[in-house]
């Protein structure tokens, strides 16, 4: 998903000061996150231990996929690598949180594919080229050129907490407490790039770089 990357990235280095300068808007408090295994309830998607529960998407070429220190790690591979949820999801009023960092590599190293009622879209934190946030696919638009399009400075080995939250009508991302996305759909229509077709109803990808992932958890909401 590095298609036209190079004018984004100029773009985005231009725009980082005033990205930078904007960062204290639009801030919510979400809830503590949890910092060991003890802390995991029934709400957590990922054990801390293994992939119980969750499948690794045979993408291919895919990167290693395992298990270390209470994190997933996903192997930079030549496209996709990702791990997909097996077991149920809600398809509405529901919010996911997790922490994800990227190890090594210079593109998105976390697209959370997810489902809106019977619709899939997908979350990218740090695609085209490392600064690119938003929503594949709006009308068919990725998220490097459709309305919920951000730019943002992304620090390698460093944790970033992400959440996402889902209701009938609107689609709402922040990451660490500072809202990024915040979309009405109204008529529109959502969907995904084929490259994730594997990854539904739920699961979490990165592109040609190394992440990792801790603290994956799904809570229901209401309307």
């Amino acid at each position: 998903m590095v298609k036209n990357w190079f004018p984004v990235i100029c773009i985005a280095f231009l725009l980082l000061a005033q990205c930078n300068g904007n960062k204290k808007k639009d801030r919510i408090i979400t809830y503590p996150w949890p910092v060991n295994v003890a802390d995991l309830d029934s709400s957590y998607l990922f054990n801390g231990k293994t992939l119980d529960g969750w499948e690794i998407a045979n993408f291919g070429p895919e990167g290693p996929v395992y298990v270390s220190g209470g994190e997933i790690i996903l192997g930079m591979g030549e496209g996709c690598t990702g791990i997909t949820y097996k077991k149920d999801f809600p398809e509405m009023n529901y919010k996911v949180t997790l922490e994800a960092k990227r190890v090594s590599g210079n593109d998105f190293f976390c697209g959370m594919t997810f489902p809106v009622g019977k619709d899939p879209c997908t979350l990218i934190v740090g695609g085209w080229g490392g600064a690119i946030v938003g929503l594949s696919c709006i009308n068919k638009l990725d998220a490097s050129e459709n309305e919920t399009t951000k730019l943002m400075k992304f620090d390698s080995d460093r944790w970033y907490r992400i959440c996402l939250i889902v209701k009938k009508d609107t689609i709402k991302a922040l990451i660490d407490d500072e809202v990024v996305v915040d979309f009405a759909r109204k008529d529109k229509i959502l969907s995904i790039r084929p490259e994730v077709e594997l990854s539904k109803p739920f699961g979490i990808t990165s592109w040609y770089t190394t992440a990792a992932l801790k603290n994956i958890r799904v809570e229901r909401t209401v309307e």
